[in-house]
């Protein structure tokens, strides 16, 4: 016990004192929101990485879709890495960081306002993506729960700990702003590498190593669990879609590209992304895939009790791995949606002070803390019939965010003739699948489309209604953009490529 204490004490003063280190870099509200634009290529990558994956990921995401696909869950981690990180770094960083400068653009509702002439479709966005954030801010703590109630006593009150976690990440977040999210990320990062490899390692020698654990789990599960692509593999599409491609929509990960020193550094920054993305989501589904040899029942505690059969010392690392995994993501989602709601959804104009800028920065900041921890403790405390698990609140939210942004965002950086009525119409049919998703998930109601063996799709899924709002999203831009009228001065928006000629718009 002490052991785990003193890990989490120490973890606990090096990100405050972070925090104190980076006000100097944090006394204008551009600093606090962007970092001044000088974030090198190492910071951001981990800062992307760390943003990406939490324990969403670790407890939730690998613990049950480890169980339902066995070692086949390696996939997500793959596509993690190459569709989520690699990719998303190669077609959407380079034009991200330019055309945001180019615009003076510092979050993306600012984008769309200043892509499309539209501030209305800047105070919608800002109003989904507060709106979004919350459920997904909700799972984290859930997520972290799960963990300390396994590993410390289950007398500690499920709030001490969101209190506990909410407390740290405000304090750090709005002394440094920016800066000290993307340092802490980086140390955070670290302990993540290690963390992931060291449970990796241990779990499988609990099973007698690699092969001998594969032979188990084919015993315990049956034989398709230790197979390349699992008992479903049109499940396991679906869910490799939603955490890989939902990323590209996601204003708290596609933001790093905007604070990145400058363009030339996209390209280390897209390779050390990737390697971290390898190590850490493929770590944690491979060895969420063997959840069946650590757990009686699918729950979101297959995760935390394979931890408890580990080293002391492990284990300690484990919690401050997951700690920091979870504080990283949460730093990166309230420092979004605080910048969301100060610039764009009550829009503070340039002739306020900087002073109050910063002061309703860091305002919001507690305020979306404040907001998702009691959503968090009303999910635990409240009625059953708002009980969801972490996954089906992880899939809410990237589904509605994602699904109304993806098509607008890529297409408002590579196609000139991209229309703010085929964004008005992502934004609908977006937010619309999400919502259906959930009205159906708390009624009940299923309308599924499946063979005798195999599921194809569920409305009351929240991933199969995410990934159709996404691919959706890329079709009904063009097709809406078609017939619809382009901004007047798009010419102007898009010289600001014409210094870099290996960077040509889609004709």
């Amino acid at each position: 016990m002490w052991l785990k204490i003193i890990f989490i004490l120490i973890f606990f003063i090096a990100t405050i004192y972070i925090g104190f280190y980076c006000r100097k870099r944090a006394r204008t509200s551009a600093d606090f929101v962007l970092g001044g634009r000088s974030v090198g290529p190492w910071l951001s990558a981990f800062a992307y990485g760390t943003s990406y994956f939490s324990a969403v990921i670790f407890i939730g995401y690998a613990g049950s879709f480890g169980w339902a696909f066995g070692v086949s869950a390696l996939w997500i981690g793959l596509g993690n890495a190459f569709i989520g990180s690699l990719l998303a770094w190669k077609l959407l960083g380079k034009k991200t960081r330019i055309m945001t400068q180019a615009l003076s653009s510092s979050t993306m509702p600012d984008f769309f306002q200043k892509r499309f002439n539209s501030k209305a479709l800047k105070i919608a966005s800002s109003i989904i993506i507060f709106v979004f954030l919350i459920p997904y801010t909700a799972a984290l703590y859930n997520g972290l729960s799960y963990l300390f109630n396994v590993t410390f006593s289950s007398d500690v009150p499920y709030w001490a700990w969101v209190l506990i976690i909410s407390v740290i990440t405000g304090v750090y977040v709005i002394l440094g702003g920016l800066m000290s999210t993307a340092i802490n990320s980086f140390i955070q990062g670290i302990i993540m590498l290690v963390g992931i490899i060291l449970v990796v390692i241990f779990a499988l020698n609990l099973n007698g190593g690699l092969i001998s654990s594969l032979e188990k789990l084919a015993e315990t599960g049956g034989w398709e669990f230790s197979s390349l692509f699992g008992p479903d593999p049109i499940h396991l599409l679906f869910v490799v879609l939603l955490t890989s491609l939902g990323c590209w929509g996601l204003p708290q990960m596609v933001g790093k590209f905007y604070a990145i020193k400058d363009e030339k550094q996209i390209g280390k920054g897209s390779a050390i992304s990737t390697f971290f993305a390898v190590i850490v989501a493929g770590g944690c589904y491979f060895i969420g895939g063997f959840g069946r040899l650590f757990a009686d029942t699918k729950s979101a505690t297959i995760i935390p009790e394979m931890i408890t059969k580990l080293p002391l010392v492990v284990i300690a690392i484990v919690i401050v791995l997951v700690l920091a995994a979870s504080m990283s993501t949460l730093s990166g989602l309230v420092h979004t949606s605080a910048a969301t709601v100060t610039f764009d959804l009550i829009d503070v104009n340039k002739n306020v002070d900087e002073r109050k800028k910063l002061l309703l920065l860091k305002i919001f900041v507690v305020v979306f803390i404040v907001v998702s921890a009691l959503m968090a403790i009303f999910q635990v405390y409240g009625p059953e019939r708002f009980t969801k698990d972490i996954a089906s609140l992880m899939g809410i939210s990237w589904g509605a965010i994602s699904g109304a942004f993806i098509g607008p965002f890529f297409y408002g950086l590579y196609w000139k003739k991209t229309t703010k009525a085929s964004v008005w119409a992502s934004f609908g049919v977006g937010v619309g699948l999400a919502l259906l998703s959930l009205i159906l998930s708390f009624t009940g109601v299923k309308i599924e489309l499946r063979s005798a063996n195999c599921l194809w799709f569920s409305m009351g899924d929240s991933i199969y209604m995410g990934v159709l709002a996404m691919v959706l999203s890329f079709i009904i831009v063009p097709l809406v953009s078609s017939f619809t009228k382009a901004p007047e001065n798009v010419e102007e928006m898009f010289a600001c490529y014409k210094k870099y000629p290996d960077n040509q718009e889609f004709k």
